[in-house]
């Protein structure tokens, strides 16, 4: 039995072929998913109004918006049977719900919060091969998505994109290493919400970019996926539409559309990088990452560090240990072997060379802050006991400015990098860039759909100000003019 799913215009491209079809053009490829599960978001589909589909138990039939008859030829071969001259099948099979009384069905049982395909009695691909009681239980729906490689031929890096993330990556490494004595500061929002507010926050920052270029290497913040403590708003990438609809094709092109943008700003992006498969959607714009405080004990997060093409900052823990993020930072530089996906979306093992540009961001904790001097000088001498003299790590390190060193709040935020500013004017040692938590408006607010926001203001952490901001990059770069004066 086949299955139907619509799909919005666009290229497929066949893994295994290598060939390119329309979606106009019916495709033929294997199901990879329990299609048992599968049919909710097709059932879904048919409440919304947006294609009448059929039940998925075997391999995926995909489909454009000019197929009609053919789909129903197919239909007909496929689940019914072939007809005799009187147009009764010749052998009985499950009907395509499409009759009314079907579509009703699906949508009270769906009203009731059960699966739907409880009120249509289709068979299950599970129950055909006896292993429904034991697979995917908790599993609501799988949804195939574009491959990485449709989503970067659909938005492509042009060449001046691409001479923007080679350039500014080695420009940070060598803030890293010590070979640039400027200031490496990445700023941005919290969390990308807006793509249209982050662009015109990209926009004013590109001036500040080029009034201050002497002495600051700014790079903008660009967060699509937020970690959670507890629960919350995943960010763009997982829930763009901020109404819980998970619509992850649409965040994946829009995540990558306003990293283009930024690009388009002249300004190289900063990301933190929370799924293990998302970096094949966007890496390749993004010239510097982050491997949270939640995530740098994790074996997965270090793995993919060791295999990013750019640096990678890992935050100490949420408890404060500075160790956590050595012990990353160490891991990370030598190779793996694990499992991934290539840019044809096919699972593969993934063998890494190892980062050595790893370095470490202290970003408080629970218990306070840690940026100040002793913080400073302590975590040093954990990361040169450990780490090799030649790597990025033992010449310096990262202050975040928000989270645990400020609490979260906007005003102190400002304190922490004017008392940063100061110790640099003052010729202090072992930092090498500051991180800042910065929107077009302070504060934030609660997350909700985009039309009932407030615009360019944070719905994740609270963030500085535009004109705040403003000023605390020029005191910056006023800081490191003074330790060159020294």
């Amino acid at each position: 039995m086949l299955s139907v799913v619509a799909i919005a215009a666009g290229d497929y491209k066949d893994a295994a072929a290598g060939e390119t079809a329309a979606l106009q053009n019916i495709v033929m490829s294997p199901c990879p998913f329990d299609a048992g599960h599968g049919d909710v978001r097709h059932a879904r589909r048919i409440r919304a109004g947006a294609a009448r589909v059929w039940p998925s138990t075997g391999p995926c039939l995909i489909l454009g918006g000019e197929n009609k008859a053919r789909r129903h030829h197919v239909m007909q071969q496929q689940n019914m049977g072939e007809r005799t001259p009187q147009g009764t099948p010749r052998h009985a099979g499950p009907k395509p719900l499409n009759t009314p009384e079907e579509l009703r069905a699906i949508r009270q049982a769906m009203d009731e919060g059960k699966n739907p395909l409880l009120a249509t009695g289709v068979p299950r691909w599970e129950d055909q091969v006896g292993v429904s009681r034991i697979i995917n239980r908790r599993v609501l729906e799988l949804e195939p998505l574009p491959t990485p490689a449709q989503v970067l031929a659909e938005l492509p890096l042009d060449s001046a994109a691409q001479e923007i993330v080679a350039y500014s990556r080695d420009e940070i490494r060598a803030c890293l290493y010590g070979q640039d004595d400027r200031l490496l500061v990445i700023v941005g929002p919290c969390s990308v919400h807006d793509p249209n507010a982050a662009l015109d926050y990209a926009h004013r920052l590109s001036k500040v970019m080029k009034e201050t270029e002497g002495e600051l290497l700014i790079v903008m913040r660009v967060y699509f996926e937020k970690p959670r403590t507890t629960v919350g708003w995943k960010g763009l990438i997982n829930d763009p539409d901020i109404d819980g609809s998970h619509n992850i094709r649409k965040g994946l092109l829009l995540a990558r559309k306003t990293l283009i943008g930024v690009l388009g700003e002249g300004l190289a992006a900063a990301t933190e990088f929370l799924e293990p498969t998302s970096p094949q959607f966007i890496s390749d714009a993004v010239s510097w990452g982050a491997i949270g405080a939640r995530n740098t004990e994790s074996q997965v997060h270090r793995q993919l560090a060791s295999g990013m093409s750019m640096p990678i900052g890992f935050k100490n823990a949420t408890d404060g240990s500075v160790k956590a993020a050595v012990n990353g930072c160490y891991a990370s530089a030598q190779q793996h072997t694990f499992f991934g996906i290539d840019h044809m979306g096919r699972a593969c093992a993934v063998e890494t060379l190892g980062n050595p540009d790893c370095h470490v961001v202290l970003r408080g904790s629970i218990h306070g802050p840690n940026y100040d001097t002793a913080s400073v000088r302590r975590a040093m001498d954990d990361v040169r006991a450990m780490m090799p003299a030649e790597s990025a790590a033992t010449h310096g390190l990262i202050i975040d400015c928000s989270h645990g060193n400020s609490g979260k709040d906007e005003h102190r935020q400002a304190e922490v990098v004017r008392d940063i500013a100061r110790r640099i004017a003052d010729g202090e040692e072992g930092i090498t860039g500051i991180m800042m938590e910065s929107f077009i408006e302070s504060g934030n607010q609660p997350a909700a759909p985009l039309d009932q926001l407030v615009y360019g203001k944070s719905i994740t952490d609270r963030c500085i100000g535009w004109d705040e901001t403003e000023r605390l990059l020029h005191e910056l770069a006023d800081a490191v003019s003074a330790r060159r004066w020294r």
